[in-house]
């Protein structure tokens, strides 16, 4: 039998985590009016609220739903977004937002608002990053290309390759085994960190890294050209070391990177953390619309393959505690001390 945590609870209610809106009911004796730990509503005073597992328990104590936040809703809301991503799931082609709001009994602009604050990332990116995935997935096997953009669910390979130049990075052959065809340049260069590793494409910086060399690269992209700088890189390096020594001045390089949907979401927000600031995990899941993915969030994070350029180092724990880092602490700190004296 559930019970309830009536402190974490009651912590639920002032931060309004919508993480615990299906978890437990907030009751409010004054009022008579129960609702959901994410209401926008004022909060009462702690002794002035009394908790319940769910809807029912509190109307059986005499409480009435709130018109505000409607918490009787959740579960059906929950329900309606697993409905959706199924229905993404089994489609050949993706649906249209209008298509599948109608489908779970939604208005389209409200389904939309309820998808991305449950999964991340709206509909329309969830199918792109499911035929991204489903086609990363047949470009292993050993098919054409092309059979494995039309086994991916794409209409045409035009679809796919706008796709994969925005998602993917490498070419689908690339993706398929390991690099093969792509050409990757590295250098290390002296940084006020220590020796940095910096790869790159055609297209942009793949892997900026400390204490690392080629050896890595050849690990990640086991059949690329992997090949040292002959000066081609010049403005990239020069770019790379200006974000460590230079921060609130970082200048917008190009990069080649890619990973899921929701990575790919958890990367954009922390680009979006100013120098100087910083964010705490939850902080970053709420950004993403899914505050319940705090893990998730820390292990997008981790995930990381440009260092500094996608400032992973600007996110730490709830407590203030710097939390992990992939070079080391001490380099999180320096950073974080740097930025901090720059910008104030």
């Amino acid at each position: 039998m559930r019970t309830i945590d009536i402190d974490a609870a009651w912590t639920a209610f002032e931060l309004r985590d919508r993480s615990w809106d299906d978890r437990v009911i907030g009751a409010v004796t004054t009022t008579g009016i129960y609702c959901k730990p994410s209401c926008p509503a004022r909060r009462p005073k702690r002794e002035h609220v009394e908790f319940f597992l769910d809807g029912e328990a509190a109307r059986g104590a005499g409480y009435r739903a709130c018109l505000r936040c409607r918490p009787d809703e959740v579960g059906r809301d929950r329900e309606a977004v697993a409905k959706a991503a199924q229905l993404i799931e089994q489609a050949e082609e993706p649906p249209r937002l209008a298509e599948l709001a109608a489908a779970v009994g939604y208005a389209p602009h409200h389904f939309q608002r309820l998808f991305t604050r449950d999964m991340g990332v709206s509909p329309a990116a969830y199918a792109r990053a499911l035929r991204a995935r489903r086609a990363e997935e047949h470009l292993q096997e050993d098919k054409p290309v092309t059979d494995a953009i039309y086994d991916a669910g794409y209409a045409a390979p035009s679809r796919f390759y706008a796709d994969a130049k925005e998602r993917l990075g490498m070419t689908p052959s690339a993706w398929r085994d390991g690099g093969r065809g792509e050409t990757i340049r590295w250098t290390i260069a002296d940084s006020a960190l220590g020796p940095m590793l910096v790869a790159a494409t055609h297209k942009g910086i793949c892997r900026l890294s400390f204490d690392e060399d080629q050896t890595e690269l050849h690990r990640r992209f086991p059949h690329a050209t992997i090949i040292p700088d002959d000066g081609a890189m010049t403005s990239l390096v020069e770019g790379a070391l200006s974000a460590v020594e230079r921060p609130a001045a970082m200048p917008n390089l190009p990069l080649d990177v890619a990973g899921t949907a929701f990575q790919e979401a958890v990367w954009q927000e922390l680009r979006r953390i100013p120098a100087g600031e910083t964010r705490s995990y939850a902080d970053i899941a709420a950004a993403v619309g899914n505050p319940a993915a705090v893990r998730a969030a820390g292990s997008a994070n981790g995930a990381n393959n440009v260092a500094v350029l996608i400032p992973c180092h600007r996110v730490i724990r709830s407590n203030g505690a710097l939390g992990g880092y992939a070079y080391g602490l001490e380099r999180k700190r320096r950073l974080l001390e740097a930025e901090e004296r720059k910008s104030g």
